[in-house]
């Protein structure tokens, strides 16, 4: 049985990788960190919390003792990093718990990694020889595209609001210790994600609230702005392959081959709203959009090459768009005790 850890296991992308791995692995024990801030909770777990090979542990990623006594205690093989302080507007507003988290967490689990996997520089310890760390990153870290082009795997950082670089600044420390101490390390940069358990504060989810609520919509500028958008199980098996097969130093993109402006986004979650929960007199969700001042140095568009990820993990997304995006509206319908017609 192998031990690894998971950072961030309650947040959306790890509440939903942590049922997948446990239900194709039986050869894995998880231990599952996470702080428990308002983009964390225990309720996206409970189809795992009894789990025989899964173990959660409330705590901070920046408390070195605490993440110290984890790998004295479980003696890890792995690490799976995905805990992140990840909203824009927030890290214009305050960017401290960014560089905290982001920075300074990835560096002390970077820091326990090197400690305990590896004799000395380029020499893993016998029962560590291949003990990895996966660090998971965003299309964010490269900047801003025009209206044509791919982000690749080569292309330069050049991060342009606190949250994006200080991920950018959490790859560049995971690179040092590859480069430095050879540490077994990979990273990887996905689009967009969408679908279940995802905090509200997001796009997708937060249209779905709002109009719930028959409050305003609110969209940046014109809603102009470009994501390249992901279904979040797709994501989880592009980690898992690149956790498995990925070659230690490579990064690799993970995108959805899908592209929306924002706007284009909101109308699309107000037509399923409009049909599956419909408001009286069959007025539409889509009367709720308002726009409002747009984020300060916005990226207009992200969109991710995903050849390596093809060639070298075999690995290319498979959900539908719409399909997708109805299984997210249903899902958020019924946690909202909606009564709906599907």
């Amino acid at each position: 049985m192998k031990n690894i850890l998971i950072t961030g296991g309650a947040g959306f992308i790890g509440s939903n990788f942590i049922p997948y791995f446990l239900e194709k692995y039986a050869n894995y024990q998880i231990v599952n960190v996470d702080k428990l801030t308002y983009a964390g909770s225990l309720d996206n777990l409970l189809e795992v919390a009894c789990h025989p090979q899964y173990h959660f542990f409330q705590g901070d990623i920046t408390d070195q003792a605490f993440i110290t006594s984890l790998f004295k205690k479980f003696d890890f093989q792995g690490v799976i990093h995905l805990a992140a302080e990840s909203h824009v507007d927030r890290s214009i507003q305050d960017p401290t718990p960014f560089v905290k988290t982001n920075l300074e967490g990835t560096f002390i689990l970077l820091e326990a990694a090197r400690l305990y996997w590896l004799n000395e520089p380029g020499l893993p310890k016998k029962n560590h020889v291949a003990s990895r760390f996966l660090q998971v990153s965003t299309d964010e870290v490269y900047g801003s595209l025009g209206p044509t082009g791919f982000f690749t795997e080569e292309t330069a950082y050049a991060p342009n609001n606190p949250y994006s670089a200080t991920k950018a600044g959490s790859d560049l420390l995971v690179h040092s210790y590859i480069h430095t101490y050879g540490l077994n390390a990979v990273t990887t940069h996905a689009s967009n994600n969408y679908g279940p358990k995802q905090y509200a504060e997001k796009l997708i989810p937060k249209v779905i609230q709002h109009a719930l609520q028959q409050k305003s919509i609110p969209i940046h500028g014109q809603g102009k702005a470009i994501r390249d958008w992901l279904y979040v199980l797709d994501h989880c098996k592009g980690i898992d392959l690149a956790f498995h097969h990925g070659k230690s130093g490579e990064h690799y993109n993970f995108g959805g081959n899908h592209e929306e402006t924002n706007l284009q986004i909101a109308y699309q979650v107000c037509i399923l709203l409009d049909e599956l929960a419909p408001l009286p007199e069959r007025n539409s969700y889509k009367s709720l959009i308002t726009f409002v001042t747009d984020r300060p140095g916005n990226d207009q568009r992200y969109a991710l090459n995903i050849q390596k990820a093809k060639n070298e993990l075999n690995w290319e997304p498979k959900e539908n768009f719409e399909i997708g995006l109805r299984k997210t509206v249903e899902w958020y319908l019924k946690m909202f005790n909606k009564n709906f017609n599907i």
